[in-house]
């Protein structure tokens, strides 16, 4: 029986140019590699690591239900 697992989901309002390498590559890792691309993640402590790493270049997305 698989289990629910809890997402996020995460925009990126701001460009990689002119950050550090790593911040850039954290982004592709997460899957955001242009303004307004939008990408639901588990939420698990690396995702939330990773987050936390570019923090200024993205923001969670509420769902509007």
């Amino acid at each position: 029986m698989a289990t629910a697992q809890k997402t996020i989901k995460l925009e990126q309002v701001a460009s990689p140019l002119r950050r550090h390498f790593d911040q850039r590559q954290t982004l592709v890792g997460l899957g955001l590699n242009k303004i307004g691309r939008v990408k639901d993640l588990p939420d698990t402590p690396a995702v939330q690591g990773m987050i936390r790493k570019v923090q200024h270049l993205v923001r969670v997305v509420e769902d509007k239900k």
